[in-house]
């Protein structure tokens, strides 16, 4: 396996398990969310069958630069509707312009009561069921890189060799993308650390005090008046809209002290599950980065590799994961090389698989060196935090892979299956720092 050599990193995404390239191009520089128009999604999603009178109002939502928890805070308590009414199919990016499916159930007439910056509603209809994560298939992006640190005319010779690798390669290396663990502030993935360690303590001070010099001064100035140990009370009349969830974790906190475990259950489900899922994103990621720097292949299974074959829609069936042998490598090859099956990795958690082989052995010495074993998955009194588990496609394929060259830049489109990153494919090219994405 050694004759393959993937092109290390040198940015702060190593800390994040992202250590490797796929391109070996030296990249074009520059930043891709210079404003949000910059960074366009679109989702592509399962529509609910429509139907008259029906219980749940679907509308696709398009906003800018509006985080999605945030999002639907505000949109439920402007429409008087709890937030457990209002769903979606995927979390988007903060810094963007995107259009999502949501559902709300409650009648059309209450999205009238919505009057938020730079948000709209567009094909709104009623149906017989909500929103459900399954509903999404894909996203369709298209992002503006300004400010490149090469030469411009250098520029599309650069892109169409990293286009040429990606396509010959079938995909891009499947890493958790930096939004995973906090663009300005990378720590979504240590609070889940001190959790799934059991010291919730430990959890609740580093999503409160992690400060970080790209966020402004104004939240490093909070930050460093709660690790001062400044009273609770004194400091959350100070707080910035922009630290909500920080403001009710603090606000618990000021009433019950030593409730560090109520002030985690304070927070939305989905965040808490985030928690958790950041440190089992953070561990996926070493471990692939381990496997480029063996120099094992990402589109083609080795013996012990673990296949995830994809069902009559496409979709990646993660429970019915299919172990790699001497007598059926040849077929998984086939099978991966034709785009109906994935090499995985494991997401450890309760219920977790192991692969076998040179991949075994990789996947077991990032477990033991953290000293992690599956009940550590098990959160007591936090059931959003408890994870069992998965495994996750090593190669992200991609479609319909575009650019074009702007005045000051360029542009790429393409479209991707969910739960992969849009900026794990434009690192490929810019090789920025990763506060550039």
């Amino acid at each position: 396996m050694s004759d393959i050599s993937y092109r290390e990193c040198h940015t702060d995404e190593y800390d994040i398990g992202m250590r490797y390239y796929l391109t070996d191009t030296e990249g074009t520089g520059g930043r891709i969310k210079s404003c949000a128009e910059d960074f366009i999604v679109d989702e592509i999603s399962n529509r609910p069958t429509p139907k008259e009178g029906g219980r749940f109002t679907i509308a696709d939502v398009t906003t800018k630069n509006w985080e999605t928890n945030r999002l639907v805070r505000l949109l439920a308590r402007t429409m008087s509707i709890s937030r457990e009414r209002i769903s979606f199919a995927g979390t988007k990016d903060k810094r963007a312009v995107t259009t999502q499916l949501m559902s709300f159930e409650c009648p059309p007439d209450r999205i009238d009561m919505v009057d938020l910056k730079d948000i709209s509603f567009s094909n709104v209809y009623t149906a017989n069921r909500g929103i459900k994560i399954g509903d999404l298939v894909g996203n369709k992006f298209e992002i503006r890189v300004r400010e490149c640190k090469a030469p411009l005319n250098d520029i599309p010779d650069m892109i169409s060799k990293d286009i040429d690798i990606i396509n010959s390669v079938g995909g891009f290396p499947n890493y958790f993308g930096v939004q995973r663990f906090g663009v300005s502030r990378p720590m979504t993935h240590l609070v889940g650390e001190a959790i799934v360690r059991g010291d919730i303590e430990k959890a609740v001070k580093i999503y409160l005090l992690y400060h970080s010099d790209y966020e402004g001064q104004e939240i490093q100035d909070i930050r460093r008046r709660f690790e001062n140990g400044e009273d609770y009370s004194t400091v959350i009349p100070d707080m910035p809209k922009t630290m909500g969830f920080e403001k009710t974790m603090a606000e618990h906190m000021n009433k019950y002290p030593d409730d560090y475990r109520g002030a985690i259950a304070e927070m939305p489900g989905n965040l808490q599950m985030m928690f958790t899922h950041a440190y089992q994103s953070y561990l996926f990621n070493i471990m692939l980065s381990e496997r480029m720097r063996k120099g094992i292949p990402l589109n083609h299974p080795v013996e012990g590799d673990m296949v995830i074959p994809l069902d009559a829609d496409g979709n990646p069936m993660h429970d019915e994961p299919i172990i790699v042998t001497r007598k059926n490598i040849d077929l998984a090859d086939r099978q991966v090389s034709r785009g109906r099956a994935f090499v995985s990795i494991t997401l450890f958690g309760t219920d977790s698989r192991l692969a076998e082989g040179e991949m075994g052995e990789i996947e077991r010495s990032v477990i033991e060196k953290e000293g992690l074993q599956e009940r550590d998955f098990v959160v007591p009194g936090l059931p959003h935090c408890t994870s069992a588990g998965s495994r996750r496609e090593i190669l992200c394929p991609v479609r319909d892979l575009t650019f074009k060259m702007n005045n000051d830049g360029y542009s790429v489109g393409f479209s991707l299956p969910k739960g992969n990153y849009a900026t794990c494919l434009m690192r490929e090219m810019l090789k920025s720092d990763m506060i550039d994405y």
